[in-house]
C-alpha cells in the first residue's frame, strides 16, 4: 500500500510542477513588484514599499473599473444561470431537433471571445449596425448602443452572458438528467403541480450543479477582458474598463508595472474574497440522495 501511495504521488509532480511554474511564480513575482516604481522594461526597478496600494484609494479609475467588474461578474453569472437553467429545463424534455437546438446554443462558446465580441460590436454599433437597421425598418431612430461607459459596460455584459449561456446549459443538463425519477413521481403521487415540484424538488437537487456554475461565472465575468477589448476597448474614456483591463492598460501603455502589480493583487483579493463565501454558502445548501 505504500508503494502504491508514493506512485500515485509521484504522478501529481507534473502538474505541481506546472502549477507552480505558471501559477505560484508569477503570483510571488507580480507581489514583489508591486513593491516598486518600475517601468516594465528598464533596469533600475526603485523601491516604492506600500505606495503603490495606497495609491489605489484616491485612484478614480481603479474604483470604477472595480465598479464595472462587479457589474460584468455579477451580471453575467445571473443572466447565464438564468437562461441557462430556463435552457436546460426546455431541452431536458424529448422533441424532435432537441440535439440540434443544443449545439446551437452551446456553440458560441466554441468562439474565441474576442471574435465574438468584433461579431457582436457590428450589431450594436450606431451606424450600420444591425439593431439600428432593424430598428430604422419600422421608423424608430437610430440608439447609439454604448454611447456611455454603463451603457457600454451592459452591453458587453449581456454579450458576455449570451456567450457562456451555453456552458450554464450543459451543466444544469447534467444535473437535472442526475436526478433520480423516483423523487419527482412521489412528488406527483402528493399532488404537487410543475411550480412545487421545480421549486421544492428540482431546485434542492440541483444545488451541486448551481454552485458549479455560479462560482465559474463569477470567477469568469471578474476576468472578463477579449470581449471589452472588442467592443469598447475600454471607452469611451475608459470608462468600461475591468480591473483586468485595467492593468493591461498600466502595464503596456502607461508603463507603470509596478502600479499594475497591485491592481493585480487586489483584483485576485477581491475575486477570493467574493468567491470563496458564495462557494461555501451554497455547498452548505446541497442535499444528498
Amino acid at each position: 500500500m505504500k508503494k502504491r501511495k508514493w506512485i500515485y504521488l509521484s504522478l501529481t509532480i507534473p502538474a505541481l510542477a506546472l502549477m507552480i511554474l505558471f501559477i505560484a511564480a508569477p503570483l510571488v513575482n507580480a507581489v514583489r513588484i508591486s513593491f516598486f516604481k518600475w517601468n516594465g522594461y528598464s533596469q533600475n526597478m526603485r523601491w516604492y514599499g506600500l505606495k503603490n496600494f495606497v495609491n489605489l484609494f484616491t485612484d478614480n479609475l481603479f474604483w470604477r473599473a472595480t465598479l464595472n467588474t462587479m457589474i460584468y461578474g455579477f451580471g453575467s453569472t445571473f443572466f447565464q444561470n438564468v437562461c441557462g437553467l430556463a435552457a436546460a429545463l426546455f431541452l431536458n424534455n424529448k422533441f424532435k431537433g432537441r440535439n440540434g437546438v443544443r449545439v446551437i446554443l452551446y456553440m458560441p462558446i466554441m468562439i474565441s471571445a474576442f471574435i465574438m465580441g468584433q461579431i457582436l460590436y457590428y450589431f450594436v454599433q450606431a451606424e450600420g449596425g444591425v439593431f439600428n437597421e432593424l430598428l430604422g425598418i419600422i421608423g424608430i431612430s437610430p440608439i447609439y448602443w454604448m454611447k456611455t461607459g454603463l451603457s457600454s459596460t451592459l452591453m458587453i455584459m449581456l454579450a458576455n452572458s449570451w456567450q457562456y449561456m451555453g456552458l450554464c446549459m450543459i451543466i444544469y443538463l447534467a444535473g437535472l438528467q442526475n436526478i433520480p425519477s423516483m423523487y419527482k413521481e412521489a412528488a406527483r403521487l402528493d399532488g404537487a403541480g410543475k411550480m412545487k415540484e421545480f421549486i421544492y424538488v428540482t431546485l434542492p437537487l440541483l444545488i451541486p450543479s448551481i454552485t458549479t456554475a455560479v462560482v465559474t461565472n463569477l470567477i469568469g465575468g471578474f476576468k472578463l477582458f477579449d470581449a471589452i477589448v472588442a467592443m469598447s476597448n475600454g471607452g469611451p474614456n475608459r470608462k468600461s474598463m475591468s480591473l483586468s483591463f485595467y492593468i493591461s492598460q498600466l502595464y503596456f501603455n502607461d508603463e507603470k508595472a509596478g502600479y499594475a502589480s497591485a491592481v493585480g493583487i487586489m483584483t485576485f483579493f477581491i475575486i477570493m474574497i467574493i468567491a470563496l463565501p458564495v462557494n461555501a454558502y451554497l455547498r452548505k445548501k446541497e442535499v444528498e440522495y
